[in-house]
């Protein structure tokens, strides 16, 4: 599912306030919204879009409710581009969302980010980076973070969690697209499998949002269990939206006051943050 339609699944966003380069390449590139009606620092929210690792823009993949919403909220929201397949491997793409995060972090004080309240989210294949980020310190760490700096990850219907798992249930389409992304070798895939980390350290807790399609509901309960294992905090929660339909919804739809899932990451939010 990560490789079908995430690029097509929303419309273009409303104008950010900033667009900020963390990098040299063209793709290294975010969005940003500054928080509304705030006084003083606001926690950020980072998205990083879906696409099957090989499609996708900030500027199309983002979901105009999100941007009008947690910015409504109170909360900062940034939205990231990446590094794509085949030009780049999976791995730069994690370190292209830890390097994001550290210029949104760098700029804090001139953005009006809280820097000790972040919360790092992502659909699809984005779901799968975020998480990876989570839970393997390698990319923090390279660009001087740490899982202290994030307090929370919300991956919206991922199921690349555990990857040899997830290729043993696809089927040739998308069989293929994992392959690009995460190549035949068994060590590598297991090395980019969330589920891997798990044990941790992780970033402090996670939420994963899916609906009912089959592969998101084999692959979040497991992930959430090992966290659990460990001592962070994870919760699932099931969003009525099936197959491709439904996975399109959650991104295109999130932020919107009718949809199921807005209410459910509006209050964990609340609960993290203490607000």
């Amino acid at each position: 599912m990560e490789g079908r339609a995430d690029a097509a699944a929303t419309l273009p966003t409303a104008k950010p306030d900033l667009v900020i380069a963390y990098g040299k390449d063209p793709l290294q590139g975010l969005n940003f919204w500054r928080a509304k009606g705030t006084r003083g620092p606001a926690p950020l929210i980072m998205f990083v879009h879906g696409g099957g690792w090989s499609k996708g823009s900030k500027d199309n993949a983002t979901g105009r409710a999100k941007v009008e919403h947690y910015p409504a909220q109170g909360y900062a929201f940034a939205s990231i581009d990446y590094r794509l397949v085949p030009k780049a491997t999976v791995e730069q793409q994690a370190a292209d969302v830890a390097a994001a995060l550290k210029a949104l972090l760098d700029r804090a004080g001139e953005l009006g980010i809280d820097r000790g309240k972040v919360v790092l989210m992502g659909h699809s294949a984005g779901a799968h980076l975020v998480a990876l980020v989570g839970t393997d310190p390698q990319y923090l760490r390279a660009v001087g973070l740490s899982h202290a700096d994030v307090d929370g990850v919300i991956p919206l219907d991922g199921a690349a969690y555990d990857i040899p798992s997830q290729f043993a249930d696809a089927g040739p389409r998308m069989v293929q697209t994992y392959t690009a992304a995460f190549g035949s070798d068994p060590a590598r895939q297991k090395a980019l499998s969330p589920i891997s980390h798990a044990a941790g350290p992780n970033a402090g807790a996670f939420l994963f949002p899916h609906v009912e399609r089959a592969d998101a509901v084999r692959q979040n309960e497991p992930l959430a269990a090992a966290l659990r294992a460990a001592g962070t905090p994870a919760e699932t929660a099931k969003v009525a939206g099936r197959g491709l339909i439904g996975h399109m919804e959650i991104n295109r739809k999130l932020g919107e006051a009718d949809y199921p899932a807005t209410p459910i990451v509006d209050a964990w939010l609340k609960r993290l943050f203490g607000r």
